[in-house]
């Protein structure tokens, strides 16, 4: 199959119908660019570098929405490492107080900075739930991917963790870890994934976890433009259009969730948030144009191309595999 010009194409192509959205019931905040890690596929482009963040009035806007919308159960906190927000610990001491599960997407070195010593037990204490990137159970391939380093960090930041209780058999403190691949391949089977690091990172380093969540990398920004450089843009795209599952289309994250930039922007994905795709919803620009969040029920989901990394093989999401 040649790759289509857009994702609507293939939805098309078999027989589905054009993505609308579900019922919201997540907010996803992306606080920001910031971060103490520059990896090869950041869809961010986040790195050290970076000055745009997430500010006060944005976060209160934010909190203002999870009060008047109690069907919004789950804050997503995304960056950059969203940690290194100033206004980070406010926004989750004050969803947390509103009875809001908090899910904090974690690149596990940050825990490890000196000046966030206390941010384990900040997180454990108001038990949010940790979402840890660990593209490998090896330093090899993490390295490669995140720079020299890395790994050692990630293990030491995933003892302090289970320290705390979190990924502990029967432990309330969530910890779930996220697996991506290294080039322009698809995830292999999450179950069978997740049973070789659970072996593997117990034996080697005494880590435990709860889930592994299996992502396509998404050909956008940072890895969109390494695939450019070595010639491997159409192929990759041909992969993800060639493995398209129509049984990943239900569960996609965009039908149940709305991204937040960290200047107040809205959009339908975080992928739509870094490419400035706009929401499909008409007149919904900013968090200042929303109030009852259950009106964007229905209302049409803008796609692109990137969309077929969300919905080949097996699927992907912030959730990990979809089918």
């Amino acid at each position: 199959m040649t790759a289509p010009a857009d994702f609507a194409a293939t939805l098309a192509a078999h027989g589905v119908p054009p993505l609308r959205r579900a019922r919201v019931t997540t907010l996803q905040m992306n606080v920001g660019k910031l971060c103490n890690q520059a990896c090869h596929h950041c869809h961010v482009d986040a790195g050290p570098a970076r000055t745009e963040r997430m500010g006060a009035e944005v976060a209160a806007r934010v909190l203002a929405l999870l009060a008047r919308n109690p069907q919004v159960t789950t804050l997503d906190v995304t960056g950059g490492a969203p940690e290194l927000n100033p206004h980070f610990r406010r926004l989750v001491a004050d969803a947390r107080a509103l009875g809001r599960r908090v899910v904090d997407r974690c690149n596990l070195t940050v825990l490890e900075l000196p000046e966030q010593a206390d941010l384990a037990a900040f997180l454990a204490a108001h038990e949010v739930e940790v979402v840890a990137s660990l593209p490998c159970y090896g330093p090899d391939n993490v390295d490669a991917q995140r720079g020299r380093g890395v790994f050692e960090a990630s293990i030491a930041a995933l003892r302090r963790l289970n320290a705390l209780g979190y990924g502990r058999p029967g432990s309330s403190l969530r910890l779930d870890l996220v697996y991506n691949p290294l080039g322009p391949t698809l995830p292999p089977s999450q179950e069978a994934l997740e049973a070789d690091y659970r072996r593997e990172l117990g034996a080697r380093f005494g880590v435990a976890f709860h889930r592994l969540l299996t992502l396509a990398n998404m050909p956008i920004s940072r890895f969109a433009a390494q695939l450019a450089r070595r010639g491997e843009a159409v192929r990759y795209l041909g992969l993800l259009v060639n493995h398209f599952n129509p049984a990943t289309v239900p569960e996609l994250m965009c039908r149940h969730l709305l991204s937040v930039a960290w200047d107040g922007g809205v959009h339908d994905c975080d992928f739509n948030q870094m490419l400035a795709l706009p929401a499909g919803a008409p007149g919904v620009g900013t968090v200042w144009d929303l109030d009852d969040l259950d009106a964007l029920a229905d209302a049409p989901i803008a796609v692109g191309a990137h969309c077929h990394g969300c919905t080949a093989g097996s699927g992907s999401s912030c959730r990990g595999a979809l089918a």
